[in-house]
């Protein structure tokens, strides 16, 4: 068992701050090789930000929701892939912590351990004596080329039961890892796909998919009674994911305002684009459409400590608009990032120019599947008029 001082929110949260130089430095580097550098992965180490959310006798932080948002809202404002990576880590390392203890005892055992993960069934898996096959490939993972391990999920078909979804833990030396991560944003995350070919998965690293999801406990004695893993899963998944959100909005502003004195709008009689009267309303109005982004980030990673402190019952009402509040995070960041990036002006589209990569970064988050504003507000107005929800990941 390792013991750690435990830093506080503001301590972690200036760490990050300390990060941005050298993780901004190393973002160019990440956009080329479609990867993280690895010099940020091991500032971020050394930080401690891969034992936020690791068991406290692993020498983990078990930091609360609302310290996760904040600091990946700085390193999302340092460079939006990094801040992704960060918050993606962040997501199955906590899930790691509902598998059975001796189970944690190995995953835990390498420093700073790394921990990469979907909630994609894309695979299938055949029951066998002691544990599972699993045949299957999943993409976007985001942090595979710097993980140790992967949580996996795939739909177990058994001969006299109904299909059902299960998540599994798999080293990373165990999955074939695609290069196939081309895209126009985020490009520097490297969320490539890793396939599996006849893994066999020994049982006590296979848990059902429903249960997490419903936040009914995992097969953790030591963690059993710890108020971090009492919340269902989608919240803790939508809460760890929008502080690298926000922090790209953050970030748009910056760089836009870091640019103004030395601009004038060409084709006018505007020496100086900070004394248009049109600037000073795209401003406003980014600045607060990012505002409200930090509302909803709030939000919701104070209800989802509220809930964790408590030991209350989520409603589903609370499910569906910790979706929604994901939803709104990414919707206004992105209002807000084309806003600064439209009065940015032609010269912005230059790869030098940072807030054009903070646009095809904030982009490519809007189009996740799970993030999707339309996807989680249409699946909020739903609950909200009465019907049922139609989807399990709630």
């Amino acid at each position: 068992m390792t013991t750690t001082d435990v830093p506080t929110r503001e301590q972690l949260v200036r760490r990050a701050s300390e990060l941005v130089p050298v993780l901004r430095k190393n973002s160019d580097w990440s956009e080329d090789n479609r990867r993280i550098h690895d010099d940020s992965i091991e500032a971020l180490a050394d930080a401690g930000f891969f034992r936020m959310r690791a068991p406290a006798r692993f020498g983990g932080f078990e930091s609360d929701t609302r310290t996760l948002v904040e600091v990946s809202a700085e390193l999302g404002r340092a460079d939006g892939s990094t801040g992704w990576i960060a918050s993606v880590y962040s997501i199955p390392t906590w899930m790691a912590g509902l598998f059975p203890d001796h189970v944690q005892d190995e995953v835990f055992s390498t420093p700073d351990v790394r921990v990469c993960g979907t909630l994609s069934p894309s695979a299938m898996a055949a029951p066998v004596d002691g544990g599972i096959v699993v045949n299957g490939k999943w993409g976007f993972i985001s942090g595979a080329l710097h993980a140790h391990w992967q949580v996996i999920v795939a739909v177990q078909i058994a001969p006299d039961s109904e299909p059902m979804p299960v998540m599994a833990l798999v080293p990373l030396s165990e999955l074939q890892v695609i290069d196939d991560w081309h895209t126009s944003g985020l490009k520097g995350t490297g969320s490539v796909s890793t396939v599996a070919e006849n893994l066999f998965v020994p049982a006590d690293r296979v848990l059902p998919l429903g249960v997490i999801v419903q936040g009914q406990g995992g097969a953790s004695g030591a963690n059993a009674d710890n108020p971090m893993y009492r919340a269902p899963l989608l919240p803790v998944a939508s809460a760890s994911s929008v502080g690298a959100v926000l922090g790209m909005a953050r970030a748009a502003k910056e760089a836009f305002l870091a640019r103004l004195p030395e601009r004038k709008i060409t084709y006018t009689n505007y020496a100086s684009q900070a004394e248009a009267p049109l600037t000073h309303l795209q401003v406003a109005e980014a600045t607060q459409k990012v505002d409200q982004a930090e509302f909803h980030a709030f939000r919701l990673a104070d209800l989802v400590d509220a809930k964790n402190a408590s030991g209350e019952q989520w409603s589903l009402e609370e499910r569906v608009r910790s979706r929604a509040d994901l939803g709104a995070v990414c919707a206004l960041a992105k209002e807000a990032v084309d806003i600064f990036a439209t009065a940015s002006g032609g010269s912005s589209i230059y790869t030098s120019a940072a807030i054009q990569r903070t646009s095809r970064d904030v982009q490519a988050v809007n189009l996740h599947a799970l993030m999707h504003p339309n996807t989680n507000a249409e699946l909020y107005g739903r609950v909200l008029c009465g019907l049922e929800p139609n989807s399990l990941y709630i």
